[in-house]
């Protein structure tokens, strides 16, 4: 289904921040700046589950090199709007000690998951640990981790779904990222 012929059954209270063709324009950056670093290093890729899923999906089709994948699950926000105390549902099977890891993730708000995950990869004797995400957010608020090694594309201080982002556990497979014009919700 195309970009415009989707949005036209979408509510009316979603907007479109940044268009599939934008979303893939910068898939297809990031995956030249992983190939760039990555591709003699046989990296781990970890998905950071649920919203790292469709980046890593859409990265992974843009790579050409020898790589491990597995996944870890960790996340602040179950389904709401607001992040809450980090709860881990599943680590990585396969070994990351002496690894190079690349993490991915949908997008970098204040950072608290992206920071315990790479704690958590040093903690468990990486080589080096890399981060990629589709999306900075930009706010004035402190971060607890503060740059990704790869991102995609930057919005405003909005709470955005698509493209792996969910709203109320819906809408991550749309291939646009979207906000909601006013903050209220969507009819359940």
């Amino acid at each position: 289904m195309s970009d415009v012929a989707l949005s036209k059954n979408l509510p009316e209270e979603m907007e479109q921040i940044h268009t599939a063709a934008e979303v893939d324009a910068a898939f297809d950056r990031m995956a030249a700046g992983i190939h760039t670093r990555l591709h003699d290093r046989q990296p781990l890729v970890l998905p950071v589950m649920m919203g790292g899923l469709i980046p890593a999906g859409e990265l992974l089709r843009r790579i050409d090199f020898p790589l491990d994948l597995d996944y870890i699950h960790a996340t602040r926000y179950r389904g709401g709007t607001e992040g809450r105390e980090l709860k881990w549902r599943s680590y990585p099977q396969i070994s990351l000690a002496g690894r190079v890891v690349l993490i991915i993730d949908d997008i970098l708000d204040e950072g608290a998951t992206l920071a315990a995950i790479v704690d958590y990869c040093r903690g468990e004797g990486v080589k080096e640990v890399l981060t990629a995400v589709l999306v900075d957010k930009k706010h004035p608020r402190q971060r607890q981790f503060e740059r990704a090694d790869f991102s995609g594309l930057e919005v405003d201080d909005r709470y955005v779904f698509g493209s792996g982002m969910d709203y109320h556990g819906r809408y991550r497979n749309l291939r646009g990222i979207y906000a909601l014009r006013t903050e209220g919700d969507l009819s359940e």
